[in-house]
């Protein structure tokens, strides 16, 4: 058995997420549909991250067994050419057999994306959350800044994440400005369910109090999800990238 990895890009407004659910619309279940296809057998395919709905990725990972001698890049055009346009095989190769796409990561990217002004975008309106509000961006990469670390993040965790385990180490969280985008970019070597649009919805609501720092603190201490703000919308975020 040979095991393939591929990169992929896609666009998560018309899906339900990544992980196969009865009856909606799937990034893997779409995946798996045209390697079926491709290959002539029933494929399982293993993502490296559950994005949810409505969250995309510039560099999502997954890999698949399969005994066909396909070459890598065969397996790349024959993708391209079943899936549809909203989702794309970036990159294919073979890997030894015991790389797993999930548990043999080290860290994974998550970017946040705003549009900061004062008037909406037809053209972003799907991968950029509209925030009128001016933002403080040296005060909100302070307060992101002051999350890296080995810490419990129980105050970010939405119900129903898969880790049983609260404690992530960030290994770089920050916050810029390029125009009228402002990026939030988040690394770490696990993530909880929901856990990037809490704290990006968090630090939007104490990016300029003087005292932000402090009561970011106070809510990871609390370790209940109650304490902290409310998450931003999933079709500003995307899955940047995933370190093995």
């Amino acid at each position: 058995m040979r095991n393939i990895k591929v990169t992929i890009e896609y666009d998560g407004t018309n899906y339900h997420g990544w992980q196969i659910q009865p009856n909606v619309k799937t990034i893997q279940a779409t995946l798996q549909n045209a390697l079926t296809k491709i290959i002539k057998a029933e494929m399982q395919i293993i993502g490296a991250g559950r994005t949810d709905t409505g969250v995309h990725a510039a560099g999502q990972v997954a890999n698949f067994h399969t005994r066909s001698q396909m070459p890598p890049l065969a397996f790349q055009k024959a993708l391209n050419a079943t899936l549809p346009r909203d989702i794309v095989i970036i990159n294919v190769e073979e890997v030894s057999p015991d790389f797993h796409a999930r548990f043999s990561a080290v860290s994974r990217t998550y970017r946040y994306t705003i549009l900061n002004r004062a008037y909406p975008s037809a053209l972003l309106r799907n991968n950029t959350y509209f925030f009128p509000e001016p933002i403080d961006v040296q005060g909100a990469n302070t307060a992101c800044q002051s999350l890296v670390g080995v810490r419990d993040f129980s105050s970010f965790q939405r119900s129903g994440s898969g880790r049983i385990n609260p404690i992530c180490d960030l290994c770089n969280c920050r916050c810029w400005r390029e125009g009228d985008l402002v990026y939030f970019e988040i690394e770490a070597d696990a993530f909880l369910r929901g856990m990037v649009r809490a704290i990006v919805g968090t630090v939007l609501k104490l990016h300029d109090k003087h005292d932000g720092v402090d009561q970011l603190n106070e809510i990871l201490d609390a370790r209940e999800r109650s304490t902290a703000g409310t998450s931003v919308p999933p079709h500003g975020l995307s899955l940047l990238r995933v370190k093995y």
